[in-house]
């Protein structure tokens, strides 16, 4: 067993291993293997209180604790650190995150470079020159609304101390606004089914300017970007962006850059492109 690359896959935010399933058993037929982590508070890890449930109690689920609360990106970091470790022993390791696990990734290869031998970004966050909140400011973010879920936002976030947010809602408008910015290429049955993967708590620790990708250490794995063409929460232009930045940080180690035809959410209902991508990044 030992040389065999493992692939190390990091969910994005309010999502979970879970999602993962399919892409894996893809990968798994075509020979790889790949271990899907559950950030802190993902997974079986993660809360979803009575009141969460049917009938929905909103205003005792947005006084609910959840377990999530004080979860840090330096604790995701470890989580990944510990998975890493463990698949090194055996072989060669492919990082890749997606959306908002970029953040973690780069935060991973910013501490332990040498536990990484390729990351690999799908249409994740890579901050080079501003910290995430500061790319939702620019003009390629200028087309995402980020109040088209405030609906859906539950609770107090300074008081809870995390991001609630209901995605059992019925609310038409809400469920329109979900598809249109995650899966509009997907069925509505389709994209109803992910959003039933999705849990209600995220953490709120996004990273500072320490976080972002440096050139000594991140700087030094080999790296792919995966654009994703019809990405309407990260869009293609802030992905471009992205790429330019880290290639302007590193210009001796530049993305190796690939596109999919894909919403957010589409490569992981139907990840045999994705997966095929992957198993030649892992065959180099």
């Amino acid at each position: 067993m030992h040389n065999t690359p493992t692939f190390v896959l990091v969910h994005g935010a309010f999502a979970n291993s879970f999602s993962f399933a399919p892409l894996q058993a893809e990968l798994a037929l075509l020979g790889h293997r790949s271990a899907a982590i559950d950030l802190p508070g993902h997974g079986f890890e993660a809360t979803y209180p009575a009141a969460y449930q049917a009938p929905q109690d909103l205003a005792a689920l947005a006084a609910e604790p959840g377990g999530i609360k004080g979860v840090t990106l330096a604790d995701n970091v470890a989580r990944v650190i510990e998975a890493l470790e463990r698949a090194k022993r055996t072989g060669p390791t492919l990082l890749v995150a997606h959306s908002r696990g970029g953040i973690t990734a780069t935060a991973v290869a910013n501490a332990r470079p040498e536990l990484v031998d390729r990351l690999v970004y799908v249409a994740a966050w890579c901050p080079v020159e501003l910290d995430v909140s500061g790319y939702y400011a620019q003009p390629e973010m200028a087309d995402v609304d980020p109040m088209a879920f405030a609906s859906t936002l539950v609770g107090n976030p300074a008081e809870l101390g995390l991001l609630r947010t209901n995605f059992r809602t019925a609310d038409p408008t809400a469920l329109a606004a979900f598809k249109q910015a995650f899966a509009a290429d997907l069925t509505d049955d389709e994209f109803r089914t992910f959003l039933n993967t999705f849990q209600p708590d995220e953490n709120l620790d996004a990273g500072t300017s320490a976080d972002r990708a440096q050139a000594a250490t991140w700087g030094r794995v080999p790296r792919t970007y995966v654009r994703l063409t019809d990405d309407a929460s990260v869009p293609p232009a802030v992905q471009d962006r992205m790429i330019r930045e880290a290639d302007a940080l590193t210009p001796d180690n530049p993305f190796d850059v690939h596109s999919l035809e894909s919403s957010h959410l589409r490569w992981l209902v139907h990840p045999k492109p994705a997966a095929q991508l992957l198993a030649s990044l892992a065959t180099r």
